[in-house]
């Protein structure tokens, strides 16, 4: 074996040094170049396995190193390569490595006189994978987020990348913490890492997955990364500023905040189940507020003002809370028979019974009875009772009939209920209950009016005729009946036995009117005189002239005052007067004397007159003793009538 074949011997027995670059990067193969002693170099020589010709060269002979000639072989490296004497050790750089570039190449150094050097390298080019995508479970291509997605889903994404040599591995990380590392080859140059999230809760927002996908550390990995978005329920809400007691009929604004609601959240707002619509409200984040303006009734007092914040999302994704109300009013009240009794049939004797129903906040203080506008008190002996919220009226009267309120007093104020028309039936009775005195003459038919009071209205009459001797029930056709409340008797005395009393009797649904109506029949004349004739509250120029009535002879009467002048037979005016007689007269001269005669008057002519004379005015100034004297006498005045026409 000759000495070039040991050597090539040798050469092979050195094991090849591991190189590894990035395809498209560049490489550096170290080879010492500094020769032993006083040596010099005379060539460097680059060999790539499975190719007898170097592929690069650097020729020194009868130079120095650093001024050597380069040569790069075109087919091989070219340009792409040179080689670096500055540095130590040398260095074969290749820029924009190819994968073809791969190779075992060796580095020979042949001395001047030292024995050639050899280095040899084992060069892998390192494809990286291409850019990884992540998928959805839907195989769709996410691009920067996923989601959004609600609270307890699992998420299920897929990191897929294509090529790379050798083949990458590919894993997941979650807010930079590898979570995934276990990967599969798919069909082709493709390789997968599926990644199962189970049950994203609240504090996976916003996390962030990525997908590594790396086959060398020379270089950072290929990644993608998207952001998890969810949607969330509200986490906190709160009604502010409740004011309480709230005063019924006055607007209020009252203010509810949420939080924590992806995204924002939409506030509602209920009175019981009735939405309010009257708010106004703002987001800042993921902090709601809202301002509702309302109202509060009567009605409103106990129920419940809800605040709901609300996903817009996702219905059902809801949190709410809600503010009992406390309304002040004053009372609401209303009036009504006892629910037992039945107002159409309330009989005089009756028991009965009132209930005044009544709502107040803050409660009642006071509650007052009132019939006919007048308060009516508990009193046990007239049958009144109060109970409670209830009136209690033992055996009522006709009297008890009226319209009945009841009144209720709280802090707030007052409120006097509605009317209740009560109504009481009761069998008939006299609208007068004196003896009425008819008067009548001999042949001559007068109408006997019988006025009754009932409950509900008479049904039927009867009269009678009593005298000294005799009771005689009329026939029904001499009298009729008007309205059910009076019935007329048309009567004609002829004979002296035709007068004495009439009765009347009535009877409705109720009953029969127990106390007739008395009419006493007597033969029919003038009205008696007035009399008791007195002048009082005098003045220089006035005076009143009260009398009592005299019987008026069986018929209507009225009143006539004639006032005269001394020695005067015309009366200076003349002054009626139809429900009694009573006079004022005004405007009198002072210092004249005057005569006044007062008459009552019937359809059969005058009474005889009352005669006040001598009476005189004085003047207020004079006047030093009484206002005025008069004397008053009794005269018939029989001969001043037949004279005059009056007196």
């Amino acid at each position: 074996m000759n000495a070039e074949d040991l050597l090539k011997r040798q050469v092979r027995a050195v094991a090849a040094q591991e190189i590894q670059a990035v395809e498209g990067k560049s490489v550096s193969l170290p080879c010492d170049v500094v020769p032993p002693g006083h040596d010099t170099v005379y060539m460097v020589l680059w060999f790539k396995q499975g190719s007898g010709y170097p592929i690069y060269s650097v020729d020194g002979r009868g130079k120095s190193i650093f001024q050597a000639r380069h040569w790069s072989a075109p087919a091989v490296f070219g340009t792409r390569a040179s080689f670096k004497t500055s540095t130590e050790p040398a260095e074969l750089v290749v820029e924009d490595v190819q994968r073809r570039d791969e190779g075992v190449y060796r580095c020979r150094v042949d001395f001047r006189n030292q024995q050639t050097r050899s280095i040899r390298y084992n060069l892998t080019i390192i494809v990286p994978p291409e850019s990884p995508i992540i998928l959805d479970k839907w195989g769709r291509h996410l691009n920067g987020s996923v989601g959004p997605h609600e609270v307890g889903e699992d998420l299920i994404l897929t990191c897929r990348t294509v090529g790379g040599h050798p083949k990458p591995s590919v894993r997941w990380l979650v807010n930079g913490v590898v979570v995934d590392d276990e990967y599969e080859h798919d069909a082709g140059d493709v390789i997968e890492n599926k990644l199962t999230w189970p049950s994203v809760s609240r504090k996976d927002l916003d996390a962030i997955f990525t997908c590594q996908a790396q086959n060398t550390l020379l270089t950072q990995p290929k990644d993608a990364a998207v952001l998890l978005e969810l949607i969330l329920k509200p986490v906190t809400i709160n009604i502010l500023k409740t004011d309480s007691p709230l005063v019924a009929d006055k607007r209020y604004e009252v203010t509810c905040e949420s939080a924590g609601s992806r995204p924002s959240a939409i506030i509602t707002w209920y009175k019981g189940k009735r939405q309010l619509r009257r708010t106004k409200g703002e987001n800042m984040g993921n902090v709601t507020i809202s301002e509702l303006s309302f109202v509060p009734t009567t009605e409103d007092d106990g129920k419940y003002i809800t605040c709901r914040a609300e996903n817009p999302n996702v219905t059902g994704l809801f949190l709410e809370t809600s503010w009992k109300i406390d309304v002040v009013y004053p009372p609401i009240v209303h009036l009504s028979l006892g629910s037992t009794l039945n107002a159409d049939d309330i009989k005089e004797g009756d028991d009965v019974y009132f209930e005044c129903k009544v709502r107040a906040n803050p409660p009642m203080r006071r509650l007052t009875w009132l019939h006919n506008d007048i308060v009516l008190l508990h009193n046990m002996s007239s049958r009144i009772i109060h109970s409670n919220q209830s009136l209690v009226l033992q055996k009522v009267t006709k009297q008890s009939a009226g319209i009945y309120r009841c009144s209720v007093v709280n802090s707030e104020g007052e409120t006097v209920s509605n009317e209740l028309h009560f109504r009481v039936q009761y069998a008939p009775t006299c609208k007068n209950d004196k003896i009425m005195v008819v008067g009548a003459s001999r042949g001559e038919t007068i109408d006997v009016i019988c006025q009754i009071e009932s409950d509900p209205p008479a049904k039927s009459y009867k009269w009678k005729f009593n005298n000294s001797g005799e009771t005689i029930d009329m026939e029904a056709e001499r009298f009729a009946s008007s309205n059910g409340t009076l019935s007329i008797l048309k009567y004609t005395p002829i004979a002296e036995l035709d007068y004495g009393s009439l009765s009347c009797w009535a009877a409705n649904d109720v009953g029969t009117q127990v106390n007739p109506c008395v009419f006493q029949l007597v033969a029919a004349g003038k009205p008696l005189a007035v009399k008791n004739c007195t002048l009082t509250n005098q003045t220089s120029s006035s005076v009143e002239i009260y009398c009592l009535p005299g019987f008026d002879g069986g018929l209507p009467q009225h009143f006539l005052l004639e006032l005269y002048t001394e020695n005067s037979l015309i009366p200076r005016y003349n002054v009626t007067a139809f429900a009694e007689p009573y006079f004022f007269l005004d405007n009198l001269e002072t210092d004249v004397i005057f005569r006044m005669v007062v008459f009552a008057v019937n359809s059969k002519g005058k009474s005889n007159g009352v005669v006040l004379e001598e009476i005189t005015f004085r003047d207020a100034e004079k006047r030093t003793g009484k206002l005025f004297i008069y004397r008053k006498k009794w005269v018939f005045l029989r001969c001043m009538a037949m004279a005059t026409g009056a007196l």
